[in-house]
């Protein structure tokens, strides 16, 4: 090879060597190269975002009561293997899905797997495996963001700033932990809110225990009388709130709050007529029932066709006798019947919090009355006449406080995250007295007549006693073999002789239930009655 040729390839060769020593330069002196270079190196993994806690009236959680655990998986150390029996059925899934990651993530799982070699963070679990409130609290979705009941209606004030603890891991490029360092948890403030609700967890509790032992669907609502704020809020059927998906198909509505939802209330409407009736002094009313009344060539019948005699209120309450209602309701005028209900909460939505709010229901227009057979059947609470479970309760609610009515209400205070101090007060409702206490006292006799004599004789408790009304009313809805499902409802309060709560139960849809309405009843006011003996 000749000298010259021998030059060129020396120049070559330096050539290249200056050009990687430039590159190589400027590598090093590139700070996105830098930056990078160091977020490979670290890595940041975040807990799920802290949230503001429910509690009870008495300062109880309704939410956290449960520990959760997540479990810092790290490539190259068999975590499929050793935290598969341990993950959630969704931490099953991602546990395989990222069997092969080359980078740290946390996993979901039932237990502290600390006993396994492997990093484990506490977390509060939100919902615990036998929720409470489930319908009234209601659900989160993937991102931890409120999707239904308060979750939702209060999501800003429980999500903050939507802070997060974190866990920072130094690694190597195969994504395993640099040797010597250990991940660092650190731990976020938090800046959002805890809400304090009127539900009493020890009432919830026994109210759910009733519910699930004697009803398939329907509801049960509790309230204190004095103050008409709701201790106990029931629906039926439940669902997982941590597995909402599983429930969307399923029959039987069961995301569906129904102490919120209206529906046609029959004879639990009847209080309301008495009401009017022994506030215009129409109340002496004595009819001759046959069974059956006709009105303009329409018949309308009691229940089963059964012959009542001669009743006067106190027998037409005890016995629900719809002819004896459409003659008071005829001689009330549907103006005045109208009036009574309005003035109880019929026809209006009741504000729970936010913007979540029971449904309105539905009063027939006063023009719609003007025709006979549309008063008959409003007088003994069918036709166009809708009510939520919840203002079913305010009605009874306001006869056993003395004539007062009270807006039934769920939230106590809104209370610093951190310090528990009350930041915001729940709103008090304004107490309007529709109807004199004289006649509130005189009902209170006609119903604990009721269940003392009357169709509600199975609503009376073991211990103490109770007042109320029975009610069904049918739903235009049929079965396959044609049979008519019925609403099944029993209001009452307790103890009769000096009111403390009152209660209403109603099982939606029904051609065969399991209990009576009425006999529900009892067990919740027996229920009632012990938790105040302990």
């Amino acid at each position: 090879m000749s000298v010259r040729r021998i030059t060129a390839l020396y120049g070559v060769l330096v050539g290249l060597f200056v050009v990687v020593l430039c590159r190589l330069y400027l590598a090093a002196s590139n700070t996105g190269y830098a930056a990078r270079a160091a977020g490979q190196s670290s890595v940041t993994l975040s807990m799920p975002a802290r949230r503001g806690t429910f509690y009870d009236c008495q300062g109880l959680p309704l939410t956290g009561l449960q520990t959760g655990w997540y479990a810092l998986c790290l490539p190259g150390e068999s975590s499929y293997v050793r935290l598969y029996d341990a993950a959630t059925p969704a931490g099953q899934a991602a546990l395989y899905q990222r069997r092969n990651a080359a980078a740290p993530f946390l996993l979901e799982v039932s237990r502290d797997v600390s006993a396994l070699g492997v990093y484990a963070y506490p977390s509060v679990r939100r919902y615990c495996q036998a929720p409470l409130c489930q319908h009234l609290i209601g659900y989160l979705d993937g991102e931890g963001r409120g999707v239904a009941g308060l979750e939702a209606a209060l999501d800003r004030q429980l999500a903050g700033s939507g802070s997060r603890d974190t866990i920072t891991c130094e690694v190597t490029g195969q994504g395993r932990l640099v040797e010597g360092t250990q991940p660092l948890y650190t731990r976020a403030g938090f800046e959002g809110a805890d809400v304090q609700l009127t539900i009493s967890r020890p009432v919830q509790r026994a109210v759910e225990a009733v519910a699930a032992q004697t009803m398939t669907s329907g509801c049960i609502l509790v309230l204190d009388v004095d103050t008409a704020q709701v201790r106990a809020s029931v629906s039926l059927p439940g669902y997982d709130p941590d597995y909402v998906a599983a429930s969307l198909d399923q029959p039987g509505s069961p995301l569906l709050d129904r102490t919120l939802a209206a529906y046609a209330v029959g004879s639990v409407f009847k209080p309301v007529l008495a009401a009017a009736a022994i506030e215009a002094g129409l109340d002496g009313l004595v009819v001759e029932c046959p069974g059956y009344t006709m009105v303009d060539g329409q018949v309308f019948r009691c229940a089963s066709g059964t012959a009542h005699g001669t009743v006067d209120l106190a027998a037409a309450l005890e016995q629900s006798c719809n002819g004896y209602f459409i003659r008071l309701g005829q001689q009330l005028g549907a103006e005045r019947v109208l009036e009574a209900a309005r003035a109880v909460g019929f026809g209006q939505h009741t504000p729970v919090a936010g913007s979540l709010q029971g449904a309105a229901g539905e009063l027939p227009a006063l023009e719609t009355l003007e025709a006979s057979g549309q008063l008959a059947n409003f007088s003994f609470g069918q036709g166009q006449l809708l009510a939520t479970p919840l203002q079913v309760a305010a009605m009874m609610n306001t006869i056993a406080a003395g004539g007062v009515c009270r807006t039934p209400s769920f939230v106590l205070a809104v209370l610093d995250g951190e310090s528990g101090e009350v930041v915001e007060s729940g709103a008090i409702p304004a107490a309007r007295q529709v109807f004199s206490a004289r006649t509130a006292q005189r009902l209170q006799q006609l119903l604990t007549g009721v269940v003392a004599e009357g169709t509600g004789r199975q609503g009376a408790p073991i211990h103490g006693s109770a007042a109320g009304k029975t009610g069904t009313a049918q739903t235009g809805q049929f079965t396959a073999e044609g049979e008519e499902k019925m609403n099944l409802w029993f209001a009452g309060f307790c103890p009769a002789e000096d009111p403390r709560y009152a209660v209403v139960v109603l099982q939606d849809g029904q051609t065969d239930p399991v209990c009576s309405s009425a006999r529900i009843f009892a067990q919740v006011c027996e229920a009632l009655w012990l938790l105040e003996q302990e």
